[in-house]
């Protein structure tokens, strides 16, 4: 079923761009945010959005639903959406939330497609694009690091993203496939060293990343697992802040204190890396997928790596589903969506076109 009118929740930098980039790719969008904007190059409605009664009012006579809310806002956000018969997509890494989608999705009318951002969401399209390749495989590690290009202080970081899905990510536990099983570990730990293009990183377990990857490759491949890439003694520096300072009992407070000592930077960076090993037709091989992403102009402004990469991520979705490459009703898991066909969308195409340094084509 194709469709052409979509609202977008939250109009932050992620929002904002994610609305322009669908007006681009060719639909009808209205922006919802309690802010009132002005000069948007789209309708924007002005109303509470955590008030449902509002917002269903808001979102009379749409097709589609784009959440960028803070996560605790996606269970409403999408229950609402389920009720109406819409479209849904969010950018979520929270996973209770994702389960709730999950249920919704068994009753809905339109398609729910959470975890459609950069990890859950890109970097999970990638791993299953190079999992494909293989007759068996031994393992599949998936990397993102969101980083500045200018790294201040020992930290070496700046929170470009949510501080509350950071926390999130750095303390809820992490699913993983390990010798063929599927448990639970615990984030910030299994800590290793990773260079692209010269530059040591570091990687370190974090919570979310791999969306329902998990539970779709086990008893298919035998490792799995997903890692945030950080400057060397990241890591070291947040065990210490969480777990010694005891900040994990207080996330809100935490994610105030990190964001007022390192507020975000205009010249970002996005690297994924991600690899594969296994058997192809009886021999060992390896196969890498590893760019690095700047920030680039849209529409006569430049955007963060972070903002554009992820808006770009879940556009692409929207536009595939709109013109009946993906299914239109039930739910989505990015790791079916076809990596080839993703990088044809309109939008998609940033990933081939703005990509630099190792593996850019």
């Amino acid at each position: 079923m194709s469709f052409e009118r979509v609202a977008v929740l939250g109009l932050g930098k992620v929002g904002h761009l994610a609305a322009e980039l669908l007006k681009d790719a060719g639909f009808s969008v209205t922006g919802i945010d309690a802010r009132g904007l002005k000069d948007a190059p789209f309708p924007v409605k002005t109303l509470d959005v955590s008030d449902m009664a509002a917002l269903r009012k808001g979102l009379e006579g749409q097709q589609a639903v784009l959440s960028c809310l803070p996560y605790h806002l996606n269970i409403d956000a999408s229950t609402l959406a389920h009720e109406m018969g819409l479209h849904y997509f969010d950018l979520t890494e929270d996973v209770p939330t994702t389960n709730h989608i999950r249920k919704l999705a068994e009753t809905s009318k339109g398609l729910m497609a959470p975890q459609c951002g950069l990890a859950p969401g890109f970097i999970g399209i990638i791993g299953a694009d190079l999992a494909s390749h293989f007759d068996k495989v031994r393992s599949l590690r998936l990397r993102v690091g969101a980083l500045p290009q200018h790294p201040t202080g020992t930290l070496g970081y700046a929170f470009n993203w949510s501080p509350e899905g950071v926390v999130n990510e750095y303390l809820n536990d992490c699913e993983v496939i390990e010798d063929g099983q599927r448990k639970l570990v615990s984030a910030m730990e299994w800590v290793e060293t990773i260079h692209i293009d010269g530059l040591q990183l570091e990687a370190f377990t974090t919570s979310g990343g791999l969306g329902t990857m998990c539970e779709t490759y086990l008893g298919k491949i035998d490792n799995l697992d997903y890692k945030t890439m950080r400057f060397p003694g990241h890591v070291k520096l947040m065990n210490f802040f969480f777990h010694e300072l005891l900040m994990r009992e207080n996330r809100a407070e935490a994610g105030r204190i990190l964001t007022n000592a390192k507020p975000p930077v205009d010249e970002d960076v996005v690297y994924v890396h991600a690899a594969a090993e296994g058997h192809i037709d009886g021999q060992l091989k390896r196969k890498e997928f590893v760019r690095a992403y700047y920030p680039i102009e849209v529409n006569g402004r430049a955007r963060t790596a972070i903002a554009w990469t992820t808006s770009a991520s879940v556009v692409a979705v929207i536009e595939m589903v709109r013109d009946g490459s993906l299914p239109a009703q039930g739910f989505l898991r990015q790791e079916d969506i076809p990596l080839s066909a993703y990088l044809r969308t309109r939008t998609g195409s940033l990933y081939d076109k703005s990509a630099t340094g190792a593996g850019a084509r």
